[in-house]
């Protein structure tokens, strides 16, 4: 058993990271190469030969000095609503629209009236403008509609180019392209009313389904051998999640990346009127509830772009919380835990040079995050299980100390806090196992984080202020602000 080594292929915002685990968790090899976009206002797009390309020479690294015929299979994730145009031959025809590119909005109204009824039904209510529908749509209403014309969701274009041909999208990335969940097929009477053609949509497999090989192209390319099976993968939210080994009833996972993205474990379908929260299918029967901000470390990086954020969180440290600043990871726009297109980063309290600032980023991604767990609380969702920390913003252990410290409850950290361990470990269940299971044996904790008592209570105060900020302002509805108040009390 131990013998085996899985592939995990994560795509994410800013690189391609690929992992090869073995059975028992441990990484053999690694790789990572960096990704470039291009963000203008509400815009935010990649070139998605560049996701070819890097993860290519991620791959060739994490192959390196493995020996090929103990690879077993693979899996790849990507971000969550991020969508191309390509050709019959997969060669891409648009830029990759990503994840919270938003420049869909007169779409996205005209996809909540059509399919509103079947939105409904699957819980989310409404689909927002970065969604991949309307992203869809905008794309066909500026493209020519061509014979031939593929609709291709970010981790499709890399297992085309793997296998040597098209193969199934996984439900996961479907989801927001609208792929219904529940009748597991894509609702064609909407796409007739949209008028957008049913030929340009991927067959779609459900997670863990093999649904293909690594072709000669493919394994020259990568290093990856021909003949490795490819296994349907999940979003990088849900990647994360698998990764984290949060998989109990009732058990979160919080990604911290560019963006912060939380999936959790439910029984049963969460809904939310609201429009921000969706659930993914689960292993089992299952429902992973969720969803993703347009807040996190992503602020950081655009203002910092060249500084030691080392030296900033030791500075940070020793003089504490201060201010808040929303970290708006763009300019504009925020998805979960509350949708609001035209809103702009926001400072409460003084900032008097870049400590405080990068301080108040950290305090705001913190509140942002507990106010997502109050909203999930609110639509029913079962919150009160085991709680992990994973993405790049985990690794850095004041930030999560500052989050446990203000959300005011244990977090487990895992050894590996990527989403491309949750890629190897989905890769592994092609052998029949569960993902509980295989989770179970691959997945191992690293620390856990207690929260300190005093100064819960010292930054449940800056929380409550940023939430009532956001309230005078319209952002929150009173049911969620009386919410935040009663759990605060509590």
């Amino acid at each position: 058993m131990d013998d085996r080594i899985w592939i995990g292929v994560d795509v994410g915002t800013q690189s391609v990271k690929v992992l090869a685990v073995d059975d028992a968790g441990d990484v053999l090899g690694r790789g990572s190469h960096p990704l470039a976009g291009d963000r203008r206002g509400e815009r935010h797009e990649q070139d998605p030969e560049q996701w070819w390309t890097a993860t290519c020479g991620a791959a060739r690294a994490a192959m390196r000095g493995l020996d090929p015929a103990r690879v077993s299979g693979l899996a790849v994730d990507a971000t969550s609503g991020t969508i191309l145009l390509a050709d019959a031959a997969g060669r891409p025809l648009t830029q990759g629209l990503m994840y919270d590119d938003a420049r869909a909005a007169a779409q996205s109204e005209r996809v909540n009236e059509t399919g509103g009824e079947v939105w409904q039904r699957l819980g989310y209510q409404r689909m927002q403008p970065s969604w991949a529908l309307p992203k869809l749509a905008w794309l066909c209403e500026n493209n020519a509609i061509e014979d031939g014309l593929r609709l291709l969701h970010q981790p499709d274009l890399i297992t085309w180019r793997l296998a040597g041909r098209q193969l199934p999208s996984d439900a996961s990335h479907a989801l927001k392209t609208g792929y219904d969940l529940l009748a597991d097929r894509w609702p064609e009477d909407v796409f007739d009313r949209l008028g957008l053609p049913a030929a340009i949509l991927p067959e779609v497999a459900r997670p863990g389904t093999v649904i293909g090989a690594v072709c000669a192209g493919g394994a020259e390319a990568t290093g990856i051998p021909a003949g490795t099976p490819i296994i349907a993968g999940m979003t990088d939210g849900c990647a994360a999640q698998l990764g984290g080994g949060a998989l109990g009833d009732g058990a979160w996972n919080s990604v911290l990346g560019t963006t912060l993205v939380l999936k959790g474990v439910s029984d049963h379908l969460v809904r939310d009127p609201g429009g921000v929260v969706y659930c993914h299918r689960g292993p089992g029967d299952t429902w992973l509830p969720g969803g993703a901000s347009s807040s996190g470390a992503g602020a950081l990086s655009r203002r910092w772009r060249d500084a030691d954020l080392e030296v900033l969180t030791e500075r940070a440290a020793y003089r504490g919380p201060g201010a808040v600043v929303y970290p708006l990871a763009g300019e504009r726009g925020e998805r979960f835990p509350f949708a609001a297109p035209d809103l702009e980063p926001f400072t409460l309290g003084e900032i008097a040079d870049d400590v405080d600032a990068f301080h108040g980023i950290l305090t705001g991604l913190a509140c942002v995050e507990r106010l997502c767990f109050d909203y999930l609380d609110l639509l029913g969702a079962p919150t009160g299980g085991a709680l992990t920390f994973t993405g790049g913003g985990a690794s850095n252990r004041y930030w999560s100390q500052l989050r446990t410290d203000l959300l005011g409850r244990r977090v487990l950290v895992p050894e590996q806090a990527e989403s491309a361990v949750g890629m190897a470990v989905l890769a592994a269940t092609a052998d029949g196992r569960s993902v509980a299971e295989t989770a179970a044996a691959m997945v191992r904790i690293r620390s856990e984080i207690e929260p300190d008592a005093e100064r819960h209570a010292r930054l449940t105060d800056l929380y409550l202020q940023f939430v009532d900020h956001l309230h005078d302002r319209g952002r929150l509805p009173q049911p969620l602000t009386t919410h935040a108040y009663r759990r605060a009390e509590h």
